[in-house]
């Protein structure tokens, strides 16, 4: 039965091409918003706080602070609607889920940035 779940699963889930990303990492996620007859892209830039479930049906939440506000967003992997992700900034952290950044603010809601070593000599 498991087998064919896994199956049915990989028929109905195409095949998508997203960097790599995890909890952290700060994305831009350009989104496909559909108004009457009209399409256009939408960006949505924040914090990955985490990511879930398997392959075929994961989804990541990304955070950010509007007008003084947080703004949440759920978005699925596997979503037709996702244009392309973008990974800004590499986060260094040592939890799966930040869910503890929903309660801080200001300089406590920073996340470290992972240092990249460009050698363009």
């Amino acid at each position: 039965m498991s087998l064919l779940l896994d199956f049915v699963k990989k028929q109905l889930v195409g095949e998508v091409n997203h960097p790599a990303f995890k909890a952290g990492d700060t994305v831009t996620v350009h989104y496909k918003i559909k108004e009457g007859d009209k399409e256009r892209i939408q960006q949505f830039t924040g914090v990955v706080i985490q990511r879930k479930n398997e392959p075929t049906t994961a989804s990541f939440t990304v955070r950010k602070i509007s007008n003084g506000v947080g703004v949440e967003r759920i978005f699925p992997l596997a979503s037709p609607f996702i244009d392309k992700i973008e990974v800004n900034k590499v986060g260094v952290v040592r939890r799966a889920k930040l869910y503890y950044i929903r309660t801080r603010t200001g300089k406590s809601a920073r996340i470290r940035e992972k240092l990249t070593t460009s050698k363009e000599a």
